[in-house]
Order: structure tokens, then C-alpha cells, then sequence
């Protein structure tokens, strides 16, 4: 099965990783594939790549939290009798916080991308870590998504990541 996948980009700062879209793609079909998500040919993800102002008035408006955050979730709900593609959800990134996080965990922003374009995207298929065990499951969900992508566990060497305390 393939995700439909929207890409904007709405910050030039993005350019540092030219292999953008295929980062995204390699993200949202390995997710896919370990969760054998049932969705119908053609669902789509919509995924904006933003900077931290952009992604501040996001988080400030849907969470009621005046700060920008690395990624942002906004699962879709289908619409009943339309007709079409599944609308997944969509996934904002941004850049400053991305690229912070991953300067101050020796990762590469290439593999920090990736693991949050899997968080996001489980968030869309209805995963979270609200509590301690849904967070521990969804913890080891994003690992084992990221082994097979052959990036190491994002988790390792932190008590908590900052991206399941959001």
C-alpha cells in the first residue's frame, strides 16, 4: 500500500537536507509497514516543513501553548459520504528546533527528522503517550520503526525524550 504524500516547504532554511522528500518517504512508508496500517489505497499524510515561528503560532493556537515544538500532529476526520482518498492527517517540522535537538544529542538532523516524522505520523493513526505505559509502547514502536530504517534508538542515553513529553 502507498501513502499519498504531500510536501511544502515554507522555510528555505530546509535546504541543508536536499534529500528531503525522500527522507519523508522512507519515514512514512516504514511506519506504515510496522503498524500493517489498514488504510485504503491512496490515503494521504500532508506534511509542512516550517520554521519555529511558524510552528509557534500552531502550537499556540491548537495547544494553547505559546512556544514552538518540533513537531506537530493534526490527525484528520473523514468525512462521512465523501467520496475519496483518506485523509490521514497532517505533520508540521520545524527547523531551528529540529536542528537544536539534534546538535545537543550528537544526532544527525537527517535521523531526528526521521524519528519525528514517525512520531508524528503514529500520532495520526491514533498512538500517544499520554501515560507512562502509552508512552513506553510508542517509545518502542518509534525504535523498532527506526532499527529497521537503520537508525539507532533515539531514546538511548535519555530518561525521556523530549518529544514524548509534548
Amino acid at each position: 500500500m502507498t501513502i499519498e504524500i504531500d510536501i511544502a516547504i515554507d522555510s528555505p532554511g530546509w535546504s541543508v537536507l536536499p534529500d528531503l522528500d525522500a527522507i519523508v518517504r522512507r519515514s512514512i512508508d516504514g511506519a506504515a509497514a510496522a503498524v500493517d496500517l489498514d488504510a485504503p489505497q491512496g490515503a494521504e499524510v500532508s506534511i509542512l516543513f516550517c520554521d519555529d515561528a511558524a510552528i509557534q503560532v500552531l502550537n499556540r493556537e491548537w495547544r494553547q501553548k505559546d512556544k514552538p515544538t518540533n513537531v506537530l500532529s493534526f490527525p484528520a476526520a473523514q468525512p462521512e459520504g465523501i467520496d475519496g482518498p483518506e485523509l490521514l492527517g497532517d505533520i508540521a517540522v520545524a527547523l531551528e528546533t529540529t536542528r537544536r535537538e539534534a546538535e545537543q544529542d550528537g544526532k544527525t538532523l537527517s535521523d531526528h527528522v526521521s524519528h519525528l516524522l514517525v512520531h508524528g505520523f503514529l500520532h495520526l493513526i491514533d498512538y500517544d503517550h499520554e501515560t507512562a505505559d502509552e508512552a513506553e509502547a510508542m517509545e518502542q514502536l518509534e525504535t523498532r520503526i527506526l532499527a529497521n530504517l537503520g537508525i539507532g534508538d533515539p531514546y538511548a542515553g535519555t530518561e525521556v525524550d523530549e518529544v514524548a513529553r509534548r
